[in-house]
């Protein structure tokens, strides 16, 4: 049993229109790992590349010790697309005995009482279902097959409170077995706050930050002035006759009184990494 539940190294993935360079990544066992960024920064595209969905141009991937993409991984690993991941014209009630051949460890009672717990109706079909149910189903899916290894790709977009909360609260109660680890990715920054341990911050295909979720709100402040915003700031961006920028708490004392200086939030650090690297890159 390795430490580290997934291990990339050096990774680099180019398409026609964008380049994933430079990655390397680990995550650990035992913790909820939140990946976020801009549109396009390249997290779905590694999160592929995980699921042995899409090669490597360079570097190495492997998941639970094994290549990724292998049997071995992929058994034991369970993954939450934005999307059901059964065919539209199944009865909820029979996705589970129509996948639980492809899954040695598939436990069919606890796949029927996340279906339960999470209100998927059985009599409807998987092309029925809404938007938050279709999740809801994936995740039970997910769970059923007893990973180790859970891979969220933006669970939550469009859904309610009620439904992403119901989402975190599952994904809590799996993580309170220390073998088992989350990769969680979403543009709703505010459900990690009470998951993620660690948060990765990927920007054009890049890692722009990675460490410890509540050390990254310590290592970043917003601040604000007026007229044009002085060196040493990260990402600034100008309106009204005003700028706003993000700083590191160590370059604190660098700035006057004149300068407002608030807590940043995580929107506030992928935002302003996100137009630092496109200042970079003009």
């Amino acid at each position: 049993m390795t430490d580290d539940m997934v291990r990339i190294s050096d990774l680099r993935i180019t398409r026609p229109d964008f380049e994933v360079h430079d990655i390397s990544l680990t995550i650990p066992r035992g913790s909820v790992v939140g990946l976020v960024g801009p549109n396009g920064a390249g997290k779905t595209t590694v999160i592929r590349a995980l699921l042995g969905l899409r090669a490597p141009d360079a570097g190495t991937i492997e998941v639970l010790g094994q290549p990724a993409g292998s049997p071995v991984a992929l058994a034991k690993t369970g993954v939450v697309l934005d999307r059901p991941t059964a065919a539209g014209d199944w009865k909820v009630a029979t996705v589970g005995q129509r996948i639980s051949p492809f899954y040695p460890d598939w436990d069919e009672s606890l796949f029927a009482e996340l279906l339960d717990r999470l209100q998927v109706p059985r009599t409807q079909r998987v092309d029925e279902l809404s938007r938050g149910q279709g999740v809801k189903l994936s995740l039970a899916c997910a769970l059923a097959q007893r990973p180790e290894l859970l891979i969220l790709d933006e669970p939550s977009s469009g859904l309610d409170p009620a439904s992403r909360r119901e989402i975190g609260d599952v994904i809590r109660q799996f993580m309170i077995d220390p073998q088992h680890s989350v990769l969680f990715s979403t543009h709703i920054t505010a459900d990690l706050d009470d998951l993620a341990d660690e948060l990765v911050v990927f920007v054009g295909g890049r890692v722009a930050h990675h460490g410890v979720l509540p050390d990254a709100k310590e290592d970043f402040a917003v601040a604000r002035g007026s007229g044009q915003a002085p060196a040493g700031v990260l990402g600034a961006q100008h309106a009204g006759g005003q700028w706003a920028a993000l700083i590191r708490i160590d370059d604190t004392a660098m700035f006057g009184s004149d300068i407002v200086i608030d807590e940043a939030t995580i929107d506030d650090i992928i935002i302003h990494l996100g137009a630092e690297h496109e200042e970079a890159a003009a």
